[in-house]
C-alpha cells in the first residue's frame, strides 16, 4: 500500500443483547470496551431489525458508531431507506455508517418470497440504489430514472446530519461490486467472493494470493481516490487462544491450503493477543486493512487487542 496507513478501529457484530443485559446496556458495554462501531446484520433469520437496533444503540451511547453490515438493497426501496438512515444520522449526531450489499443468502429470498435475481441484476440494483440514496441526501429535489428505480422530483427529507450523507461502506468479493465500491464508497469491505465462506470449497478466494489480486484491481479502479479509502474486513473466524495448532489444522483442511497460509488470510484471526496484534499490523501493511469486525462471542476476549491497537 502507499500513503500514510489509517489508524486501527474495530467493530463488533451484535445479534442480540449480551447475556443478562438489555440492548442499551449491551451497547454501552461495547462502547466502554473501546470498540468503534456496533454492527448489526440484515438477515430474516438472525438478529434484531437493523433500523430499530441501530437507533436504540445510538441513543444509549455518546461516542459509539452504529452500522448495518450490510443492508441487503433488495429488501428496501431507496426512497424509504434514505429517510430512515438520515433520521438515524440526525438522532446520533453523525454516528451512522451505511453498509450496503447486493444480497447473497438464498434463505432470505426463499423464506420471504422475494425473488432472488441473478448476481448481475442484484449488483445493477445496488448501483442504482446507491445513486438514489446519495441524490436524496443532497440539496434539491431528485429525479432519477433507471432500470430498477424511478424517482420523480422527490425532495429527500430529512437531510442527514453528515454533509453529503453518512459514510458509505460497500462490501463484497466479486469483481464488479468491488469496482463500484472502489469508485463510490468511503469504506470498502473486501471479502470472499460470495457465497464463499470458510467451510466452502471456494474458500481459497480468501487466501492471501487472491486478496492480493483483489487489491491490485481496486487500486486500478479507485485511481486517485485509493489513498482516501478505508478498508474493512469481517473476521469470519476470530479466536483468542495460546494454542492455535488444532484450529489451524481444521481450517487448513477446509481451505485446502497449508495452515500457515490460512492463518495469513485477512478473514481469519487466531492466536494470542500478541500474535493477533502482529498479524493485524501485517495486514494493514500488506493490504491497507485497518477496520476489523469481530463477532459477538469474541466481544470480551478480543477487547485487549482493541485496547492495544485502537487509534494506533
Amino acid at each position: 500500500m502507499s500513503g500514510r496507513p489509517r489508524r486501527f478501529r474495530f467493530g463488533v457484530e451484535m445479534m442480540a443483547p449480551s447475556p443478562g443485559m438489555s440492548w442499551a446496556d449491551s451497547a454501552r458495554r461495547v462502547e466502554s470496551l473501546g470498540y468503534s462501531t456496533l454492527v448489526v446484520p440484515d438477515h430474516f433469520h438472525e438478529g434484531l431489525g437493523p433500523i430499530a437496533a441501530m437507533t436504540s444503540a445510538a441513543m444509549a451511547t455518546t461516542t459509539l458508531r452504529v452500522a448495518p453490515m450490510v443492508l441487503n438493497t433488495d429488501l428496501r426501496h431507496p426512497a424509504v431507506l434514505a429517510r430512515e438512515l438520515a433520521s438515524i444520522d440526525i438522532l446520533s449526531a453523525g454516528r451512522l455508517e451505511v453498509g450496503l450489499g447486493a444480497g447473497y443468502n438464498p434463505a432470505d429470498y426463499r423464506h420471504s418470497g422475494i425473488r432472488m435475481d441473478p448476481p448481475g441484476v442484484r449488483v445493477d440494483r445496488l448501483i442504482e440504489h446507491v445513486e438514489v440514496l446519495k441524490a436524496l441526501w443532497s440539496d434539491g429535489p431528485t429525479t432519477f430514472e433507471g432500470q430498477h428505480y424511478k424517482i420523480d422530483a422527490l425532495s429527500g427529507t430529512p437531510k442527514p446530519f453528515t454533509a453529503g450523507g453518512p459514510p458509505l461502506l460497500i462490501a463484497g468479493g466479486g469483481r464488479r461490486l468491488l469496482r463500484f465500491a472502489a469508485q463510490r464508497a468511503d469504506i470498502v469491505g473486501v471479502n470472499f467472493a460470495l457465497p464463499s465462506l470458510p467451510d466452502d470449497a471456494s474458500a481459497r478466494d480468501g487466501l492471501p494470493a487472491s486478496v492480493d489480486a483483489k487489491f491490485e484491481r481496486i487500486r486500478a479502479d479507485a485511481g486517485d481516490r485509493f489513498d482516501d479509502l478505508e478498508f474493512n474486513a469481517w473476521l469470519a473466524v476470530c479466536r483468542v487462544t495460546d494454542d492455535a495448532t488444532s484450529l489451524a489444522a481444521r481450517l487448513s483442511a477446509r481451505f485446502g491450503a497449508p495452515a500457515d497460509e490460512v492463518l495469513r488470510s485477512p478473514f481469519i484471526l487466531v492466536g494470542s493477543p500478541a500474535e493477533m496484534i502482529d498479524r493485524l499490523e501485517e495486514r494493514r501493511q500488506r493490504w491497507g486493512y485497518s477496520y476489523f469486525v469481530v463477532q459477538q462471542d469474541q466481544l470480551d476476549d478480543f477487547a485487549p487487542v482493541v485496547a492495544s491497537l485502537t487509534g494506533r
